[in-house]
């Protein structure tokens, strides 16, 4: 690029075949910078950029922006302004609801001073008082949750990774299973391997099983990494926002960020009932941190033997 003067303005002019240096002493034509850095005879033509690669990608971005597009149309507008209208009477319900489920807890068997501990003579820190949080055991040698916005943030995170391993841990044991003990033959069932089996082959995983759509195989890595981040954008947008993040759509959520409840999270309205409510959030709890432990137990047994987690049974 070179600098021209015209009516006393600066424009940028492009020299195709180098750079001009030299002020008042003459121009001395360079090679240009480009020709250094990018390689000869390259263009963004032989870039291999396929309409399926181009369909997925909007494919995966087109729940976040249908959502955006309907909160900023006049019936989205007219939703929220309706929502905003009952939120005062939806609160003090929550509110009561919320009293309801906190009295629950003062004499349910999980919670309060006579919980179960996992520690020695009943010293449990004053900041887990197992009036809050299911699955306070009272166990927290390290003090993580002395600052009480530390120990919020970290049960937010348990119980985010909880759901995570439990899901895995579905995905992981079903075709495995299928492939062990019924008639149906997968390519590679186990975890561990599946990624490289379908990078190092010409097959291609089609999202939903819908042909075409492909996020493997010949499309690699990159188109993988690219849809999960423009799928996973909006849900995780609106979980950062909390439990008010899908007003905008009339949805109200009774709930918080780790329990939103409602119709859209409880469809079954299993937290109706308060009880039902309080030990239900432990026995997620408990069967979350479990799933935890096992994907590090799977893990470590990958490692060791190469082996499917049903291989060892002959």
């Amino acid at each position: 690029m070179t600098l021209c003067t015209i009516s006393g303005r600066h424009r940028a002019l492009p020299v195709d075949r180098g750079y001009v240096t030299g002020v008042n002493r003459g121009f001395k034509k360079q090679p240009s910078p480009r020709a250094r850095i990018i390689p000869h005879g390259f263009s963004l033509e032989s870039i291999p950029i396929s309409k399926d690669v181009i369909g997925l990608c909007i494919f995966s971005a087109a729940p976040f922006v249908l959502v955006q597009a309907f909160a900023d149309s006049e019936a989205g507008k007219q939703i929220f302004e309706r929502l905003k209208n009952e939120k005062p009477m939806l609160e003090r319900q929550r509110v009561d609801v919320e009293k309801e489920r906190a009295r629950v807890r003062m004499i349910f068997p999980w919670y309060g001073a006579d919980r179960p501990l996992w520690v020695v003579g009943n010293q449990t820190p004053p900041w887990l008082d197992g009036t809050t949080y299911p699955g306070d055991y009272g166990f927290d040698p390290l003090k993580l949750g002395a600052n009480r916005d530390d120990l919020e943030r970290y049960f937010e995170l348990e119980i985010l990774h909880a759901r995570w391993a439990m899901l895995g841990a579905l995905g992981a044991m079903v075709p495995e299973f299928l492939d062990r003990f019924t008639s149906i033959d997968f390519p590679e069932p186990r975890w561990w391997n599946v990624g490289a089996y379908k990078l190092q082959s010409n097959e291609d995983l089609n999202y939903f099983g819908i042909e075409g759509l492909r996020i493997a195989g010949n499309q690699g890595v990159l188109v993988i990494f690219l849809c999960q981040i423009l799928l996973m954008f909006g849900p995780e947008y609106a979980r950062s926002r909390g439990r008010e993040a899908l007003e905008p759509l009339g949805i109200f959520l009774p709930g918080d960020k780790n329990y939103p409840g409602g119709w859209l999270f409880d469809p079954c309205q299993l937290s109706k009932d308060p009880q039902r409510f309080e030990i239900m959030k432990v026995r997620e709890m408990k069967h979350g941190r479990l799933a935890m432990v096992v994907w590090l137990v799977w893990g470590v047994q990958a490692a060791c033997t190469k082996q499917g987690m049903f291989d060892w049974i002959q």
